[in-house]
């Protein structure tokens, strides 16, 4: 069989038959609703602590800071080593983390402070695991197929979303202690199968340590304005209209609900970008590319406003929703510009700079509505967060012209 039909074989099968791609997905789905349900756990527990907002916005700094240390070491590891181990690493120690949050349950010592820590241990790990697991998926398949398995590994994210919470709200009703150990089982059995993956990479770059080999990933984006524009665009309007923080509050205080309602307003996110991401593995988006990113990050913005009024459990759930959906058309264009655009030897460090500021537009977004509700309460820092959202669409489509003007992904069409 010819180079040729072998590729055109590769791209006419369906990517659940490429065993490489299938167990990273499988990977993706474990640790992800690992993650997803020791954040409803954490959050819960702390604000049952606390009672104090701002403490949730602490927990989403605490997950920051790892990430702004680290992040230069994390890209230049992924580019220099074996990167299965590195994921299967991090995977195996949030495991132990979430193994000593089961302790420290059980034994009546997890404070304020030593969740504090723990999570400073789990952003640590994730910001090594993030930006290498990112960098995995040219390498398992062909590179044809990489939009629609950005998508599809999104699809596992987004399944992990929604099912990680609520799964983590109704097992917390019963016991926390239940959470964290089903957490560390699914790390673990994460990086083994991470372990099984068999690839083929050219030798990794063994260039010497130096600020200029640390600081490619920022030189290299920097002068990219289409990748530079899709990330800023995101990150500034993540960090004004972040709600995740103090979906606590509104389960309890607003919408009268318990854990098991915080549970499912964390999945209602995951099941819109699930919808999404399943939409966009089949049909990619082709056309438009550039108007549709700013549209959805507006859309985005609109769904947080909605949220913010919103006195109905189902409505908003249904906002959620349509925050997720939108979002998830944000990241895979982002995500889908970044891998196409980057040589693999460069790779882990740019996506060491995207997870940056994925985690900034995150954990900050986190930090800034858990800040503004201590000052102003939880619905006017969810407002005007949506509002800022909208402003950030407005101003990008000036400072970004270029990418607003993308029609396609197509590198040798654009």
């Amino acid at each position: 069989m010819s180079a040729d039909e072998t590729l055109q074989q590769a791209l006419t099968t369906p990517l659940r038959h490429h065993r490489p791609f299938a167990l990273y997905w499988l990977s993706r789905v474990f640790s992800t609703i690992a993650l997803q349900m020791q954040a409803v756990a954490i959050s819960w527990q702390m604000y049952e602590l606390t009672n104090n907002p701002l403490d949730l916005g602490l927990v989403g700094l605490f997950h920051f800071i790892p990430a702004a240390l680290l992040v230069l070491v994390a890209g230049h590891v992924a580019d220099r080593y074996d990167r299965r181990l590195v994921v299967r690493t991090c995977q195996f120690v949030t495991g132990i983390a979430a193994a000593t949050l089961a302790a420290g349950t059980a034994a009546g010592f997890l404070s304020r402070e030593a969740i504090l820590g723990i999570v400073l241990v789990i952003g640590a790990a994730r910001t090594f695991e993030t930006t290498t697991m990112q960098t995995l998926v040219p390498g398992v398949v062909p590179l044809p197929l990489l939009g629609r398995a950005t998508a599809a590994s999104s699809s596992a994210t987004q399944l992990a979303v929604i099912a990680g919470p609520a799964l983590g709200g109704m097992l917390y009703a019963v016991s926390p202690i239940v959470v964290y150990a089903l957490c560390c089982t699914l790390y673990i059995t994460a990086g083994v199968l991470i372990g099984l993956i068999r690839i083929q990479r050219a030798p990794p770059s063994r260039e010497p340590l130096s600020f200029a080999v640390l600081f490619a990933g920022f030189h290299y984006i920097r002068h990219n304005k289409l990748v530079l524009g899709a990330i800023t665009l995101d990150l500034f309007a993540v960090i004004l209209g972040g709600a995740t923080a103090l979906l606590p509050v509104f389960a309890r205080d607003v919408l009268e609900a318990g854990p098991w309602g915080l549970g499912l307003l964390r999945a209602s996110p995951g099941a819109g970008a699930l919808l999404a991401a399943l939409v966009l593995t089949r049909w990619p988006p082709r056309r438009a590319v550039g108007r549709i990113i700013f549209g959805a990050v507006a859309m985005f913005g609109v769904a947080i406003i909605a949220f913010a009024l919103s006195r109905s459990f189902v409505l908003s759930m249904a906002a959620l929703f349509v925050l997720g959906a939108a979002d998830m058309v944000s990241v895979v264009i982002r995500m889908t510009l970044i891998q196409l655009a980057t040589p693999d030897d460069m790779r882990g460090r740019v996506s060491a700079v995207n997870a940056l500021f994925v985690t900034a537009s995150n954990q900050l977004g986190e930090f800034r509505a858990g800040l503004m509700a201590a000052w102003l309460g939880a619905i006017p820092a969810v407002m005007i967060g949506g509002v800022g959202a909208l402003i950030v669409v407005l101003v990008g489509r000036r400072a970004f012209s270029e990418l607003y003007r993308v029609e396609t992904l197509d590198p040798a069409r654009r």
